[in-house]
């Protein structure tokens, strides 16, 4: 309750007063007069029309530009499917558990349309929609790996069918996910006996987690459907005669069709006949042209003779698929090769310079070499006559000519030991030297100890007899030092390129072919050394300098010309090997494919590999795998190595790709212009192959250098200081001397030297920029070029199985 003496208040006024920035009467004079003498301010320099502040007539004629260019393209992109003789739209139906049927599926959302609906009796499975003047051809498949990828890679729609009792597992997850790297237009999904499961009230529990599972791979999934129901199957069949195709973006750039029928030549009696092998199908993609090659399956390529029309009995003839044609014995020929039709060679001509070149012997033979080849020149040893005579000690300011009359100090007898310490001391004395240093004399990196005093004995005593061990006692001793080391394939991590010699093998000739560099990255690498060991015609694959350019000439020359896209046409193909009719099974897709240009020539092909972090095992380089880069399969023994680019283009070879990783797999193969997916498959005798990995492909070079790395890691024997006596990395004062120009370093991070051998059991003493723990490990390494392999081209995925 109020206070009795709190006084009553009022509000001051009852006049509300107007906002300021509400103006009542703006008229255009009083806006006009407000503005007076007003200057607009500067908002920036901005230059592209992008950055430009536009008006609202501008933006909405923007937006209206938009608006009109994107629904050119709907158009553009809808009308091979419009007309009576429109091309039909490609349907794959996939079951992904075991109990669900494709020609069910099929059957059931025919009869969701009634009567209305057509099909033609000689091609079952291509439909009439009436009510949506659209075709559609389906294309059943059964619960295979290969034919799901065969019939995906030419389907505009796919449709996935689940099992409302029974799970997906391993299988038709596999062919999701091999469907989904390979790429995939619009995917629809449908659940099939959805009726039996009782009571009603769970079907919609069963629908939310079937759509949940399916969500995970295809997100924008915001529907299962049910075969059960009547009106979803027309749902469906809206959504397909309705829908604009997205497509794929490696399939869209070239010319493709689903083959519906196949005519092999025929003799009179009945067995199989040299002539044309005839392809019928709509075109597809970009327009056909009769100069390309045609990839078919998993056949391989082949030169087209001659493109006819092969219209529909019923379809008429449309304006704009009016083109110049001739006639053939009752058949209208659209296009023909002409003279500049691809041929199939896939090797450049073998030239007469290329046989001079394979003649040229080795630099040097690697038994009469007398150091090991450091980035790109071989080092000596001091006892070398071939070495250069020691520096002269000069005066600053002597020339090259009276440099020549000169004599050493040793030749000079009026020289005492005094006299060489005053002239030591000397800084007129020019103490240069003029020949290249050695390794050995490079400065090594600065250390943090602390420099030597009068009081402190010297950091490099004089040296001790040193007594070579018995041999029953030095094999022991190894023996005990490698069985405490794990050097098992599965812990490549953990040890990566380590090696252990033989002491019974000379390490000179056993890695005669290794090299050493002083960075593997800036590194200059001598390919003269590599070329006695290339493989065969390797000089005559195809080298692309400028990738980027290429493959836009190419691209853009398939953007026009050829047979216009969405016309029935047959295609006849030469020289077809009548043993492919044996392969050849009706009842799976069959897909026609045109190459652009130069795609059927070899190269070192490069793809990304990653390896999924699910996986039970590293994966081994030169493994048999089978690969499909675009609408091609290829049995391929990689090479893998390490992504990214250097200065140099050398890169580190992989052994092992493990689970999680992502390397560079190379092969010697045809080339594919563009990033296409590339899917990994692991072949087996007896199994289908089961999905591995997958990839994309990156610009092919020969030029690419990828380099084997091997470590020969030793053991401090003694240690004194930076001056440390190493054994068990060499067996022999020869191998000592031969790689005496390499650059040791320790796992924790010193550098060093050899300084000098000991012994004839391969101990030597080596000087360091630090300090060496007792525990640390004294490694070297050691690089040698490998190369890809070529390929196998396969007829058929089954039949390399």
């Amino acid at each position: 309750m109020a206070s009795e003496t709190e006084p009553h208040h009022h509000r001051s006024t009852t006049k509300v007063a107007h906002k300021a920035f509400k103006s009542r009467h703006a008229t255009k004079s009083y806006i006009k007069d407000l503005t007076k003498g007003k200057v607009e301010r500067d908002r920036g320099s901005r230059k592209t029309p992008h950055q430009q502040v536009m008006s609202k007539i501008d933006r909405r004629n923007q937006a209206k530009q938009i608006r009109q260019r994107k629904h050119k393209i709907t158009v553009r992109s809808t009308d091979v499917f419009a007309g009576h003789d429109g091309a039909p739209r490609i349907v794959a139906v996939i079951p992904l558990c075991e109990d669900c049927d494709a020609d069910a599926a099929i059957q059931k959302l025919n009869q969701s349309m009634g009567p209305d609906i057509h099909t033609d009796m000689d091609r079952p499975l291509r439909v009439r929609i009436e009510k949506f003047a659209q075709n559609i051809l389906y294309v059943p498949v059964r619960r295979d790996l290969v034919a799901a990828l065969n019939a995906c890679r030419v389907a505009d729609f796919v449709v996935f069918l689940l099992s409302p009792d029974q799970e997906v597992g391993d299988n038709g997850e596999q062919l999701i996910r091999s469907i989904e790297s390979q790429g995939v237009s619009n995917v629809l999904t449908m659940v099939q006996n959805l009726d039996s499961i009782q009571p009603l009230k769970k079907q919609s529990q069963v629908v939310t987690s079937l759509k949940s599972y399916i969500t995970h791979f295809f997100p924008n999934q915001d529907k299962v459907h049910s075969i059960d129901s009547d009106r979803e199957c027309a749902n469906v069949i809206r959504s397909l005669c309705t829908t604009t195709p997205k497509g794929v973006v490696w399939r869209e750039d070239r010319s493709w069709m689903l083959v519906e029928s196949l005519q092999w030549p025929q003799s009179q009696n009945g067995t199989n006949a040299d002539g044309d092998v005839v392809l019928t199908g709509v075109i597809r993609g970009k327009g056909m042209k009769a100069d390309r090659l045609l990839q078919v399956g998993d056949w391989g390529h082949f030169q087209i003779e001659k493109i006819t029309d092969a219209a529909l009995p019923m379809a008429r003839k449309r304006k704009a698929d009016e083109m110049t044609v001739e006639m053939e014995g009752g058949v209208k020929v659209l296009q023909v090769p002409d003279e500049d039709q691809d041929d199939l060679d896939q090797l450049a001509p073998y030239d007469e310079t290329m046989g001079d070149l394979d003649d040229i012997p080795a630099s040097e033979a690697p038994s009469e070499r007398k150091g090991v080849l450091l980035d790109d020149h071989h080092y000596f040893s001091d006892e070398d006559q071939s070495m250069p005579p020691p520096p002269k000690r000069l005066p600053k300011g002597t020339s090259n000519y009276q440099s020549a009359w000169f004599l050493g100090d040793n030749m000079s007898e009026g020289y005492s030991s005094d006299s060489d310490q005053d002239e030591s001391m000397d800084p007129n004395i020019d103490t240069t030297m003029s020949a290249p240093p050695l390794p050995q004399d490079e400065p090594l990196p600065p250390s943090n100890q602390v420099d030597p005093t009068e009081t402190t004995p010297s950091e490099y005593p004089q040296s001790e007899a040193f007594l070579n061990p018995s041999p029953t006692d030095e094999a022991n001793d190894l023996l005990a030092y490698r069985s405490s080391r794990k050097t098992s394939a599965e812990d490549d991590r953990e040890f990566p390129d380590e090696i252990e010699l033989h002491p019974n093998v000379l390490a000179r000739e056993r890695l005669s072919r290794y090299r050493g560099l002083r960075s593997l990255k800036t590194s200059t690498w001598d390919t003269s050394e590599d070329k006695p060991h290339e493989p065969q015609d390797y000089d005559r694959l195809l080298q692309v300098p400028d990738y980027k350019a290429a493959r836009k000439t190419a691209v853009r020359e398939a953007l026009v010309g050829g047979v216009p896209v969405g016309k029935r046409v047959s295609i006849h193909l030469r020289n077809v090997p009548p043993s492919l009719k044996k392969t050849y099974n009706p009842s799976e897709p069959l897909s026609a494919i045109s190459l652009l240009r130069h795609e059927h020539k070899r190269s070192v092909v490069n793809t990304t590999i990653t390896l999924p972090s699910t996986a039970t095992e590293p994966l081994a380089s030169k493994q048999d795998l089978i690969v499909q880069i675009g609408s091609r399969r290829f049995t391929i023994n990689p090479l893998f190595s390490q992504t990214g680019t250097t200065p140099n283009d050398v890169h580190k070879y992989l052994r092992y790709l493990h689970p999680g990783q992502t390397a560079t797999a190379s092969f010697i193969a045809p080339i594919t212009w563009g990033s296409i997916p590339v899917l990994f498959f692991l072949p087996s005798s007896l199994l289908p192959p089961s999905f591995l990995a997958t990839g994309t492909t990156t610009a092919p070079s020969p030029s690419r250098i990828i380099t084997k790395r091997i470590i020969l890691t030793g053991h401090p024997f003694k240690i004194h200081k930076r001056l440390v006596t190493i054994r068990y990395m060499f067996f022999n004062a020869e191998d000592v001397e031969y790689f005496k120009a390499l650059r040791l370093w320790t796992k924790r991070g010193r550098q060093g030297f050899v300084r000098e051998k000991l012994g004839t059991h391969g101990y030597f003493k080596a000087v360091f920029d630090g300090k060496v723990g007792p525990m640390d490990a004294v490694g070297v390494s050691l690089y040698k070029r490998v190369w890809p392999r070529h390929n196998e081209s396969i007829f058929s995925l089954r039949s390399a199985l």
